[in-house]
């Protein structure tokens, strides 16, 4: 299986995490510019604000990068034609399946990385005309699903078959990780959180002072009692919701927490109210880098480590 910097055509086996709110136009080509595959996120976006950060996007970098479409969004049909329309070299999608429109984007020339957390689903995909597979475990940030990448990745390559590029994401940080994942049998990375405390990084200052503070077990999963997980870091607005939650509340009483959250922080750097998004990696975030080299040493890292198991 050939790693996934040779099948997209850029410098190294990683993709930026379509976050929302956050995954803009300009930090999609900073990532690529420094050699992974930078993605938009339309989680937050409309249609229009997605044609918006594409040409953004295009006028900063002339580097492949992608769009990520989040399938829950009202206008997703217009923004898939958008995809099509545009022909973004890449499309990743999370938050359903977007079997519907995987012929319309294939027909334009368009990869199809669908993310799942499960390996029922990444079947149904890869059959409806899906490239490969972004299998993200619940370390990850946002919402998540219930198996780690270590359990998922290879579950999911035993089911694909060893054909099927398949993408860890989730708990990935560093060279060590990377190599893990390259031993699980994926092809290569997507990274979110460890990319928040990038230089580049749209997000407000006082979010990233949040992830430089974090601890290893600084996050927590709220939701899981309304079947809608998302793992934050642990501030004032949790602990509310968490107390909340374990009372029985409804998901629409646990909403007033949530709703505007994400933007409260990654805004107006609202770090007690707001809902700080991050991975488990988060305690393993010390300074401020810029992605090119984050991306650089996560992959120099990564042949050492695969070099010292080899002696």
């Amino acid at each position: 299986m050939k790693r996934l910097n040779e099948l997209l055509g850029i410098r190294y086996p990683l993709i930026q995490g379509g976050m929302a709110n956050i995954a803009v136009g300009s930090f999609a080509a900073a990532c690529s510019n420094a050699g992974g595959l930078g993605l938009i996120g339309t989680g937050g976006m409309d249609a229009a604000r997605l044609e918006e950060n594409i040409r953004i996007c295009r006028s900063m970098t002339d580097k492949p990068f992608g769009v990520n479409l989040m399938l829950m969004n009202p206008e997703t049909e217009q923004m898939a034609e958008i995809v099509a329309r545009e022909k973004i070299p890449v499309v990743t999608t999370g938050a359903g399946n977007p079997g519907r429109y995987i012929g319309m984007w294939k027909a334009a020339g368009i990869r199809v990385f669908p993310v799942s957390a499960s390996c029922a689903l990444a079947v149904r995909l890869i059959r409806d005309g899906a490239d490969g597979i972004i299998a993200e475990g619940t370390e990850s940030g946002g919402h998540v699903g219930e198996m780690t990448t270590m359990t998922l990745v290879p579950q999911m390559i035993d089911r694909l078959g060893p054909d099927v590029p398949v993408i860890a994401a989730g708990g990935i940080a560093d060279g060590r990780q990377l190599a893990a994942a390259y031993a699980l049998g994926a092809c290569g990375a997507q990274i979110g959180t460890a990319l928040l405390v990038s230089a580049e990084c749209p997000v407000h200052p006082n979010y990233k002072a949040a992830l430089l503070k974090a601890k290893d077990n600084s996050t927590v999963v709220t939701g899981r009692s309304v079947n809608a997980p998302v793992r934050i870091i642990r501030n004032r607005m949790s602990r509310q919701y968490i107390k909340s939650e374990r009372a029985g509340a409804s998901l629409e009483e646990l909403e007033h927490y949530t709703l505007g959250s994400l933007r409260r922080a990654v805004f107006d750097g609202d770090v007690e109210e707001g809902s700080l998004m991050a991975g488990q990696v988060c305690g393993q975030l010390h300074e401020i880098r810029p992605v090119e080299d984050i991306f650089r040493s996560m992959a120099e890292e990564a042949e050492a480590v695969i070099r010292g198991l080899k002696a």
